[in-house]
């Protein structure tokens, strides 16, 4: 009998899986909806939808294996990462998706967000004061305008799946939309600094690397809080919290 295997799990949402079937459990519908809405337009491989009966979405898995995770070694090949950065550009090339996503939000509300969550590290004492600053200064060059791309908008390192040096899949669509390319970029090397070379070749274009900086201390800012506040180590060895160090 397959065991049920927690992948992960927290008080906005969980992802099970039993055998070769994950279960997405969201009580938000309209995160679901937009998923599976994403995953039908994206123009790259993606996971086969098996069912939905709300609030689960079961999904097929992938084959392959990732190219590691936040905090962990990265594997594969650099031809394998160069072809992460061409799936990714091709999503970046697709026509527009109808709704703005996570690497959508308005340079307003990020400079509201960031500046927030800044002075809230400060005063709870959970990160270094120069550090956080140091930081903020370096997510300057992630806040500026950018044209609109087709956005997977958590593209962390765990979510892309390869086989050899073929992408077979992206999973985890919940925050698709219209957004900026370079966060998408930026998500997918956090904490993999080294990567980034051949994942810009596989993509194609120039990058403006100060910008990938920037998301990178942008991001690790703004979530650190909330990891560990949800059971996350966001202090682990080459997690979040190392990345904002490396900018020092």
């Amino acid at each position: 009998m397959d065991e049920v295997e927690v992948v992960v799990a927290h008080s906005e949402r969980a992802t099970l899986r039993v055998g070769d079937v994950f279960l997405k459990v969201d009580v938000d519908q309209a995160r679901l909806d937009a998923e599976v809405e994403a995953m039908s337009l994206a123009p790259v491989p993606t996971p086969q939808v098996l069912w939905r009966k709300p609030p689960v979405l079961a999904i097929a898995a992938l084959t392959g294996t990732t190219l590691g995770s936040l905090g962990g070694p990265s594997t594969g090949s650099p031809a394998a990462w160069a072809a992460a950065g061409a799936a990714i550009r091709k999503l970046h090339d697709a026509p527009l998706p109808p709704r703005p996503g996570r690497a959508g939000r308005s340079i307003t509300a990020l400079v509201a967000e960031l500046d927030d969550e800044c002075e809230r590290l400060v005063t709870n004492g959970v990160l270094p004061a120069d550090l956080i600053a140091r930081n903020r200064q370096v997510a300057q060059a992630a806040l500026r305008p950018w044209t609109p791309a087709f956005t997977h908008g958590d593209l962390q390192i765990a979510h892309v799946f390869v086989d050899g040096d073929e992408v077979t899949g992206i999973i985890d669509w919940s925050e698709a939309g219209q957004g900026d390319a370079l966060y998408d970029l930026a998500t997918f090397t956090l904490g993999h600094e080294e990567r980034l070379d051949d994942v810009i070749a596989g993509y194609g274009t120039d990058i403006d690397l100060d910008v990938i900086r920037g998301w990178w201390s942008l991001r690790s800012l703004l979530i650190v809080r909330w990891l560990a506040e949800h059971g996350f180590d966001p202090f682990a060895p080459g997690c979040e919290v190392d990345v904002l160090r490396s900018r020092m």
